[in-house]
C-alpha cells in the first residue's frame, strides 16, 4: 500500500511513556491506518477531527497538553509570534479547524488559499503520496467554499465559549480559476478588503502551479502592476481599521536566479512586508515513486535542497530589511535549524506533518 510494506503494530505504551506524553508514538500507530486511505480522504478526516475537537473544551485542553511547546516569542512584520513554527497554506483551505490546529503548538496558521468565489478545484484524484520519496504531489487547484464562507469562520472565532486563539492567523489569497490574469488584481483587491479586518497578515499566492497561468504574475511587469495597487489598498485598509496589515508574497521554487531577483526587487520596492519561499515545485528529478509522473506541485523531502537555495538567495537579496518565511522540505528539526541558520525568521510545515505527525512542531521547538 503506497510502498509502506507490512503493517506494523505499535504497543500502547513504550517504557512507561503514554501517548499524552509523547504524541510521536501515537502518530506512529495511526499513520499506517491513514496511509491506507486515499490521501485526500485522509486529509479531510484529520481536518474534520481537528475541527470537532476545537469545539470540545476537554479535547482542546488535552491537545494543548500533548503538544505543549516552549514559548519563544519572535517579532516579524511588526507582529509578535509566540514561536517560529507555523502551518503552511493548503492544509485548512476554508479556515474550519483553526481552534483545533491552534492547540497543536503552532505560532501561526496560514489558512487558504481562499478565492473570491467558491470553486471545486481540479478533478480527482488530485493528491498523491510518494512514500519512497517522503513527498506529496498535489494538483488541487484552490478548491474551497470561497471568501464569504471563510469570513464567517473567522468571525466565529470570537463567538461562543472560546476566545480567538492567541495564534497568529494569516490568510493566503488566490485568484479564481476563471479569472484571467489581466483581471487578477480585481480578485486580490477584493480579497484584501474582505479579510483585512480578520487576518493578522495576508499572503499573496501567485506561485501555485495548479491554476493555469497564475505563475506568470511573478514576472516583473505583472507583479509590479499587481503589488502597486495592493499596497495602495492595504494602506487605505490600515487607516480605516487602525491596525497594521502586513502583506507577504509567496514565490515559486522554479524561478531562475534572475527571475527570483526581479520578483524580490519588485516586492521590496512596493513595500511588501515579507516573502514566503517556496511553494511547490514542478521538478521531478530523482524521484522513485510510481506516482512521480503525476502532474501538479511537488512537496516534501525532494524540495529541501532547492528550497534552501532559494532561501539563501532571497535572504541575501533583501539585506535583512524584511523577514523571510521558509517552507518546503522541512521534515525534521535539523531541517528547520538549517533554515534558521540560513536566515529564515519563521518556518512553515505541511508535508512534514503528513510523514512525521503534528509532534514535529514540538520537536522543532524543543531542539
Amino acid at each position: 500500500m503506497d510502498g509502506l510494506g507490512p503493517r506494523k503494530i505499535f504497543p500502547l505504551s513504550q517504557a512507561g511513556i503514554t501517548y499524552s506524553q509523547n504524541p510521536s508514538i501515537m502518530y506512529k500507530f495511526f499513520r499506517p491506518l491513514l496511509f491506507r486511505l486515499d490521501p485526500e480522504v485522509a486529509h479531510q478526516l484529520t481536518l474534520q477531527l481537528l475541527r470537532t475537537a476545537g469545539f470540545i473544551p476537554p479535547m482542546v485542553w488535552l491537545l494543548q497538553r500533548m503538544y505543549a511547546v516552549p514559548s519563544e516569542p519572535v517579532r516579524a512584520f511588526g507582529l509578535t509570534f509566540k514561536n517560529q513554527v507555523g502551518l503552511a497554506a493548503g492544509y485548512d483551505k476554508d479556515g474550519v479547524a483553526i481552534r483545533g490546529l491552534s492547540a497543536l503548538g503552532f505560532g501561526h496558521l496560514e489558512v487558504g488559499t481562499v478565492t473570491l468565489q467558491p470553486q471545486p478545484g481540479n478533478p480527482q484524484p488530485r493528491v498523491f503520496r510518494l512514500v519512497e520519496d517522503q513527498a506529496v504531489i498535489n494538483r488541487m487547484g484552490f478548491p474551497g467554499e470561497g471568501s464569504a464562507y471563510m469570513t464567517e469562520n473567522l468571525k466565529n472565532l470570537n463567538k461562543g465559549y472560546f476566545k480567538r486563539p492567541n495564534t497568529m492567523i494569516g490568510v493566503n489569497l488566490g485568484r479564481n480559476k476563471d479569472t484571467p490574469n489581466e483581471e487578477a488584481v480585481l480578485d486580490y483587491l477584493a480579497l484584501l478588503q474582505i479579510f483585512a479586518p480578520h487576518a493578522d497578515y495576508l499572503a499573496i499566492n501567485i506561485s501555485s502551479p495548479n491554476t493555469v497561468g497564475l505563475r506568470q504574475l511573478q514576472g516583473r511587469a505583472a507583479l509590479e502592476g499587481l503589488l502597486k495597487q495592493l499596497d495602495v489598498q492595504r494602506r487605505m485598509e490600515q487607516t480605516a481599521l487602525d491596525k497594521r496589515l502586513p502583506l507577504l508574497v509567496k514565490l515559486a521554487p522554479d524561478l531562475t536566479e534572475s527571475e527570483l531577483d526581479e520578483a524580490v526587487d519588485v516586492s521590496f520596492s512596493n513595500h511588501i512586508d515579507g516573502l514566503i519561499v517556496t511553494n511547490t515545485s514542478l521538478a521531478r528529478q530523482g524521484l522513485r515513486s510510481r506516482h512521480r509522473e503525476e502532474t501538479g506541485g511537488l512537496s516534501g523531502s525532494p524540495l529541501r535542497v532547492r528550497s534552501e537555495a532559494v532561501l539563501s538567495q532571497v535572504v541575501k537579496r533583501v539585506y535583512g530589511k524584511i523577514p523571510v518565511v521558509s517552507v518546503g522540505g522541512i521534515m525534521s528539526p535539523e531541517d528547520a535549524r538549517r533554515r534558521f541558520d540560513l536566515g529564515a525568521t519563521l518556518v512553515q510545515l505541511y508535508t512534514g506533518l503528513v510523514y512525521q505527525g503534528p509532534g514535529l512542531v514540538k520537536k522543532i521547538l524543543e531542539q
